[in-house]
């Protein structure tokens, strides 16, 4: 009837539908003493007074064992709730043989009474709408059974199991849901802070070291050049590693494309996102990642170590836009189409031909000593809401 919890392997998150499981303890008591209430009253004018008693034992035993179990999230497992619902429709059916021709002919309260509606609850809230609704029907089919008639009161007991049904349900559908977004935004924050201290590490070790050769190496040229070359190179990929490093996905699979470009963050790298997350499919954020990376491989690789970039994401209704920018000496006329004869396709196929494949648009703008720009457009496969697009820059 529904899917093992899938929050039984986060122990650290508290369970949304606590509340209604509580809830559903307390209705459980609370009908049980209706329950003895009734049967007290009518013990003399039961057709086998004996059953009565064993059935209202049975519940009373039934009442504390699953209090106990649905006390602790462990407890809760859908075998342990169809049990429930098993024994519970059974109890109920033991009527038949309880209850006088005369009590159930004048809606007399049977032996289980109101007790028979917390199979609903406990199904409610541990299977949804969907589970509340149909223990419902069940509860008010079997209700039916044991009387033989319909009326206005059958009517009326059956819009109540069916409408609890399907009110908590929605209300554990909510609450599940919502359990499952806070661990999803515990597990991205953790995640984010662990990535930001590797990063802040790396760079304060090893990203250093690495610039630092590549600077020195260049300066003092030959066969130094060649190694400073290199360590640019394991530079450029290890800030990649990092930003890269597996990220928490959303509800729907996407990623967001301005936490991975934080990463690329140093002192001649800068980079400005949207104040909200830019949320894309996992896909498509990975190629504009590496897009912008591409474009800043060749930045340092042409523009110089000293020269700066910028990076800037902006989030469109319709598309995303990246520019990447950087104050070197710009690109000669005829210098890519001079390299694409030659057989270096580093900008024509890792960047252009990446995105046309998303079918997007790229725009160079370039001139002697005033660096380069390149400017990046992608539609979005799903326009976000408008509350998600506002915010200024980070």
């Amino acid at each position: 009837m529904g899917s093992p919890q899938p929050l039984s392997s986060q122990p650290h998150v508290t369970d949304g539908r606590s509340p209604l499981w509580r809830g559903h303890n307390v209705f459980r008591v609370v009908t049980f003493l209706y329950a003895c209430f009734w049967v007290v009253a009518q013990f003399e004018e039961y057709r086998r007074p004996w059953l009565a008693l064993v059935v209202i034992i049975l519940m009373g035993l039934w009442t504390v064992f699953t209090v106990w179990r649905y006390w602790t999230r462990a407890g809760r497992t859908n075998r342990m709730v169809l049990l429930d619902c098993v024994v519970v429709t059974v109890l109920f059916l033991s009527n038949e043989f309880i209850l006088s021709d005369y009590q159930m002919a004048n809606d007399f309260p049977s032996v289980v009474t109101v007790w028979h509606p917390t199979m609903v609850t406990a199904a409610a809230a541990q299977w949804g709408m969907f589970g509340g609704l149909s223990t419902g029907i069940i509860a008010a089919a079997s209700n039916y059974l044991i009387r033989g008639y319909s009326g206005p009161t059958m009517s009326l007991d059956t819009l109540l199991l069916v409408g609890t049904g399907l009110v908590l349900g929605l209300a554990s559908d909510t609450a599940r849901k919502s359990t499952e977004r806070l661990a999803r935004a515990l597990r991205a924050e953790a995640a984010a802070a662990e990535r930001e201290r590797l990063a802040r590490s790396i760079h304060d070790s090893v990203l250093q070291v690495l610039a630092r050769v590549r600077r020195r190496g260049t300066e003092l040229g030959g066969e130094t050049a060649e190694l400073a070359k290199l360590a640019g190179e394991q530079e450029i990929a290890l800030r990649a590693l990092v930003a890269t490093t597996p990220r928490e996905t959303a509800e729907d699979g996407e990623t967001d494309l301005a936490a991975r470009l934080q990463v690329l963050r140093t002192s001649r790298i800068h980079v400005s996102i949207p104040g909200n997350p830019v949320w894309l499919p996992e896909p498509l954020s990975s190629d504009l990642f590496a897009v912008v990376r591409e474009a800043l491989a060749n930045v340092d690789k042409h523009a110089g170590p000293q020269a700066q970039a910028w990076v800037l994401l902006e989030e469109l209704p319709a598309e995303v836009v990246l520019t990447v920018r950087d104050d070197g000496p710009g690109i000669p006329d005829g210098r890519l189409a001079e390299a694409a004869a030659e057989g270096r396709l580093g900008v024509a196929k890792s960047i252009r031909g990446r995105v046309a494949s998303l079918d997007g648009t790229i725009t160079l703008d370039t001139e002697p000593d005033e660096g380069t720009e390149w400017e990046v457009r992608v539609p979005r496969p799903n326009p976000p809401p408008a509350k998600r697009r506002r915010g200024g820059k980070r």
